[in-house]
């Protein structure tokens, strides 16, 4: 079992910044996968971007230019760094990490992090 944790979320004005911070359990274990996903109310759950484990990233269009994606593996961590913020961007953020466990690749999601943008 391999715990995610989020953190970093809250209030901002638009146009600032904020930081998210995904923590995982992940171990020794092999990432094949790490995703930042959002959720607003009434809303489907989207991805928001990506990387793979192969250091590949990719980004919803509206986040391209101003989200950012990295991980730190000697932390265990995968950030989300987030610039110009607007007020549609107010969602619950996750984080989803894929871990190979051989056998099989299983996914681990957080508990999220509440991000508001104020007008």
């Amino acid at each position: 079992q391999v715990e995610v944790k989020e953190s970093g979320g809250g209030l901002v004005q638009a146009g600032g910044s904020l930081m998210l911070s995904c923590v995982h359990s992940s171990g020794s274990l092999s990432i094949t996968l790490m995703e930042w996903y959002r959720q607003a109310p009434g809303k489907q759950r989207e991805v928001v971007a990506g990387l793979t484990g192969r250091g590949r990233t990719y980004y919803a269009d509206s986040v391209k230019g101003r989200f950012t994606i990295s991980r730190d593996k000697v932390k265990n961590t995968v950030y989300l760094k987030m610039d110009s913020l607007k007020p549609e961007d107010s969602a619950v953020y996750y984080c989803k990490i894929g871990v190979d466990h051989v056998v099989s690749v299983y996914e681990y999601w957080g508990q999220g992090t509440q991000v508001t943008v104020s007008s």
